[in-house]
């Protein structure tokens, strides 16, 4: 093998469109390579049907091959609209702009510009392994797409980690094309099914059904050939098509399986496309990455000075892209696996939902899109002409939020001995001014012993009681309407650590408190082994909480939060991981939930009756046998029943070696599982940074309030700007009267050249 920059032989393996284009760019880029690709199947074999493609992708081949850019540009058949059909009622949202053809013709294209440009098309052959390959050519470019033998070759270097789904789909065809991507609901007696379709000729459109494994195997799918599964298709699905048949091509029901590799190369080998990396088919993603995978390596090793920069560079380019586009597609096969939580929404928001799924799609760009649509979205969910949805009121017992936003919880650790001081008093008082409806304290803990650092604020004496009435006082009268709520909680085994910024979550090196748990069962390896509560210990903490609730309320706060989150005592209780417990206090999840509802329950009894009360919970524990989703709908029914207003639902913190999912809005997902699973009014909180999700997040009904904190630490006036931004100045965003003149955006010096008005010739 050669380590030059521009390889001269090269063995493509796997014919779709991202092994073929690779091919086509590598030997348009130096016509004297020798170019070859293998495919195991016949030129006109294809087991799919239409292909979209975005116009970002459309422009990438038009400037690095005009030709192929132009056969395409012959053959798309174009639309603008999406249909949502539910419970007979459809809705229609425009200015999407959508481009597809039919998958044969797109390889038909590729194969005529591979042979006019000299590349070696070799099909019904199997390719050599490519350790073989790689010996005789100075690259091989692994196309051979979600099965790839190449990536099962060399599993110890790629590291694949597959992920299989929840649902069974099927690829089909109609012979009409639909005037709209269309989405169809069939609520059956077996489950919930769904139909995406849309054209790619003039006379053809895909269509891909849809359901969970369960609905599948009740309706006796799993029994039936190819022929069967389409016709009871067509008949379940008759009035989308309007009694017309479906049709297969080799179609079988299969599981879509996310496909993620720790390094996309090995030696001279390199994946590319679905061997890479897969990303569900409800966003029309997978030609596209793999057609932009063979732009950027072909670019990539036309720039660097050798082949492993050139798989690098291509590696570092592509992996942040490819990576934002799987965190989309996840959400959205994610909400089509829960698509039945979603289906008693109002007509027009689950509309929306559905729109809006991948986060991709959002509030702001969709009224670009079409503005007549959106408006009707938020009529329905209550907005006054003119109101984005973050400035609607909100209402828990007998506090009404002037909007949905909340700053978050945040830890300050700048107390001193539980005091809060002067430092607290300025930060919470800016975001008071700040126009957030509801301003949270950082957790408040219910004695000395219950804090995570020295640094920590409590309520457990009337010297921190007073401090604390200081600061209420302050945002009531300097931000009239602005609620300000208080987090009560105890640190479990995750306490007696140092200021965050001096080690987070490891122990003091002197100093330390005894620590007490549900479980003796210490944090860290190094971190300290709490003592396991017994009874009179849960009763003495119980007591605790309720002399604290009694101080939050004479301190004048509007609201109390429960702290039952991220490890700390009360979480400990509720998560498998944390809680083993043999007594009545663990076991089952009704078991381990006890000892919270207890607190639950005698906080409720002193806190008065008018000031709502919410629950902060972990959703998920980001680790195998922990806190599911499906567990926290059970835990966030069990407060709910005992009266809880609202949950706040985080995730994980609680075991050290979690694997969370990062990514904007990464939690969302767990509110808008317990709120349209239970109807209980949740708070959504995780990477929501800007005012277009919050908008986004509310009208779709994933969330009824938008916890944010770190843009809150960045702009303390993020709601007041966010309104400003909008062009908003209504009851939903009060400026403070000494602000006020600030309420307009400030002027800034025009940056815009001269337009071209004419060409002159020399």
């Amino acid at each position: 093998m050669s380590s030059e920059a521009r390889p001269h032989r090269i063995a493509v393996i796997g014919g779709g469109p991202g092994g073929l284009y690779a091919a086509a760019l590598l030997k348009r880029l130096d016509p004297a390579r020798e170019v070859t690709v293998w495919e195991r199947n016949a030129p006109e074999d294809t087991f799919g049907f239409g292909v979209v493609l975005s116009d970002e992708t459309l422009g990438g081949i038009e400037h690095a091959d005009p030709a192929v850019y132009a056969a395409l540009q012959a053959e798309f058949v174009r639309w603008d609209d999406i249909d949502i059909v539910h419970r007979g009622r459809r809705h229609t949202s425009g200015g999407h702009g959508f481009a597809a053809l039919g998958r044969r013709r797109l390889l038909e294209i590729l194969h005529a510009r591979c042979r006019d440009l000299g590349v070696e098309l070799r099909f019904r052959t199997e390719a050599p392994p490519a350790a073989e390959l790689a010996t005789a050519y100075d690259l091989v470019v692994a196309a051979d797409g979600v099965h790839s033998l190449t990536r099962e070759a060399h599993a110890e270097a790629f590291r694949p980690a597959i992920t299989t789904h929840r649902c069974r789909y099927i690829w089909l065809a109609a012979d009409f094309a639909f005037d709209a991507f269309r989405f169809e609901i069939a609520e059956t007696e077996h489950g919930v099914m769904q139909l995406h379709g849309y054209p790619f000729s003039a006379s053809e459109s895909t269509v891909i059904v849809e359901m969970r494994e369960e609905v599948w195997k009740a309706a006796g799918f799993d029994g039936l050939g190819e022929r069967e599964s389409t016709d009871r298709c067509a008949k379940i699905f008759s009035e989308a098509l309007g009694g017309r048949p479906l049709r297969g091509n080799n179609s079988a029901w299969t599981t879509f399986r996310t496909v993620v590799n720790s390094r996309w190369s090995h030696g001279n080998t390199v994946l590319l496309g679905d061997a890479a990396h897969t990303a569900h088919f409800s966003i029309g993603s997978g030609t596209k990455l793999a057609v932009e995978d063979a732009l950027a390596l072909a670019a990539c090793l036309q720039e660097q000075p050798d082949i492993p920069s050139a798989l690098q560079a291509y590696e570092t380019e592509r992996r942040p892209v490819v990576e934002s586009t799987q965190r989309a597609a996840r959400a959205s096969l994610e909400w089509f696996e829960r698509l039945p939580d979603h289906l008693d929404q109002p007509p027009r928001q689950f509309a929306f939902n559905l729109l809006t799924r991948s986060r991709r799609v959002t509030h702001d760009n969709l009224r670009l899109r079409d503005a007549e649509f959106t408006r009707s979205v938020e009529r329905e969910f209550g907005c006054p002409d003119g109101t984005p949805p973050m400035f609607t009121p909100f209402t828990l017992r007998d506090l009404t939020l002037l909007n949905r936003v909340v700053v978050s919880p945040m830890d300050m650790y700048s107390a001193v001995d539980g005091v809060p001081g002067d430092f607290h008093l300025v930060h919470l008082g800016a975001r008071a001014l700040g126009g957030a409806g509801l301003v949270m304290t950082e957790m408040v803990c219910v004695s000395a012993p219950g804090r995570i650092t020295p640094g920590c604020a409590g309520l457990y004496t009337a010297e921190q009681a007073d401090a604390w009435r200081r600061i209420t006082d302050f945002a009531h009268a300097q931000s009239p309407g602005t609620a300000i709520g208080v987090q009560l909680g105890h640190s479990g085994r995750k306490g007696s650590t140092k200021l965050m910024w001096e080690g987070i979550d490891d122990p003091l090196p002197h100093g330390n408190w005894p620590l007490s748990a549900a479980s003796p069962l210490p944090y860290k390896p190094h971190s300290q082994t709490p003592r396991e509560l017994s009874r009179a210990g849960l009763t003495e903490i119980r007591e605790q909480f309720v002399a604290a609730a009694r101080r939050a309320d004479h301190a004048g706060f509007d609201l109390l939060e429960l702290h039952c989150a991220h490890g700390y005592l009360l979480s400990g209780f509720l998560s498998p991981l944390t809680n083993h417990r043999t007594d009545a206090y663990g076991g089952t999840l009704t078991a381990r939930l006890r000892f919270p509802l207890e607190v639950f329950d005698a906080v409720r009894q002193v806190w008065p009756d008018g000031k709502p009360m919410t629950v902060r919970i972990s959703a998920t524990d980001w680790a195998d046998g922990g806190t599911t989703g499906e567990d926290a709908v059970e835990i966030a029914r069990a407060f709910a029943a005992h009266g809880a207003d609202a949950i706040d639902v985080s995730t994980g913190q609680v075991v050290a070696d979690e694997r969370p999912a990062y990514g904007r809005s990464y939690q969302t997902p767990y509110a808008d599982l317990i709120r349209n699973r239970t109807g209980i009014p949740v708070i959504t909180v995780g990477a929501i940074s800007s005012w277009d999700d919050v908008n986004s997040l509310l009208l779709a009904g994933r969330a009824d309030l938008c916890a944010l904190a770190r843009p809150h630490l960045y702009d303390p006036h993020w709601t007041l700007h966010a309104a400003a931004e909008q062009g908003y100045a209504g009851p939903g965003a009060v400026w403070p009267l000494p602000y006020r003149a600030g309420s307009r955006r400030p002027q800034t010096g025009r940056t815009d050249a001269p337009k071209p008005r004419l060409s002159l010739a020399n």
